[in-house]
């Protein structure tokens, strides 16, 4: 009888270890995580409540870093120039990787070899396709010289060195390297339709392009929610593509905020206004990206 109660107090001490055990090897990550993310995210908001300069200080100065941000012209031409270049590149990104994806679905033959043609951009770091970018636009070295080489002397591609036109060559190269990302969320919310609902809509004798514009499209909302959150984070933190491609230039053509925290936090020697950036740039992710969480938890739970 003691054997047996022992062999049983050894199980439950076991089935207790089992379940503990999971906890125990995951709990040091989760509280790296804790405070890595949540922690430093409260710093930078004490941060900019502060007259921190080129270290950090705890004199309490308000919203004044706030006020002193939305003075500053550069800030401004900053925001200009993220929804230029985020309505672009969000917009262009959608449409070119649902295209592609389109086209994939129709079971071509070596879909695979293309999906990985397409998928290849994203396996490239931003800082990589920004300098390869960089070398295709120069106008010394890329397109522009060779289509003189080829004869046409007087033609001009010179966006990266023109003021008016060098966000777009942002544009060029963060759609080129998120396309095809996209373009896999589609492919894989297109493969996920109910095959009875396409045929059932080809029976009625609708063609391929109604079927996808009336039946399949509509379909994928849960797939355009989570590429236009991707996407938006993406464009608000675009740094290293920028700094890769035009280090913000000419002028401050291609600045955006990204560029405006680090260079005043730590170029500047101004951390309570870098910090102060970095709290607007959360607060705008959440601002576009809240009221889409809100939609689709409460379409959810209508269903």
């Amino acid at each position: 009888m003691s054997a047996a109660y022992e062999d049983a107090s050894r199980s439950g001490i076991g089935n207790r270890l089992q379940r503990l055990l999971p906890k125990l090897v995951l709990s040091p990550t989760f509280l790296a995580a804790v405070f890595f993310l949540y922690g430093f995210i409260v710093w930078t908001i004490w941060l900019s409540l502060t007259r921190s300069t080129l270290l950090p200080s705890n004199t309490w100065a308000g919203l004044a870093q706030y006020r002193y941000l939305f003075d500053n012209g550069i800030w401004w031409t900053s925001l200009i120039n993220l929804g230029i270049f985020g309505v672009l590149y969000i917009g262009l990104s959608m449409a070119i990787g649902l295209f592609l994806a389109i086209l994939l679905d129709q079971r071509i033959r070596g879909e695979a070899i293309f999906r990985v043609v397409y998928l290849y951009p994203m396996a490239l770091s931003l800082i990589v396709t920004g300098v390869a970018w960089k070398w295709m636009l120069n106008p010394g070295l890329g397109v522009q010289q060779l289509v003189r080489d080829l004869g046409f002397t007087h033609f001009s591609f010179n966006w990266l060195i023109n003021p008016q036109m060098a966000i777009y060559t942002l544009v060029i190269a963060a759609v080129w390297q998120s396309s095809g990302f996209v373009m896999a969320l589609f492919l894989a919310g297109l493969r996920g339709v109910d095959d009875a609902v396409i045929k059932a809509a080809m029976i009625d004798g609708a063609s391929l392009p109604r079927i996808y514009w009336s039946v399949v499209i509509p379909s994928l909302r849960p797939t355009f929610f989570s590429a236009l959150i991707l996407l938006t984070g993406l464009a608000i933190k675009s740094f290293d593509l920028i700094m890769a491609m035009t280090g913000g230039g000419p002028g401050f053509a291609t600045y955006l905020p990204a560029n405006f925290m680090y260079d005043f936090a730590f170029q500047r020697g101004q951390i309570a206004m870098g910090a102060a950036s970095a709290v607007m740039m959360l607060i705008a992710v959440g601002l576009l990206v809240g009221p889409f969480i809100l939609l689709e938890s409460r379409r959810k739970s209508d269903v």
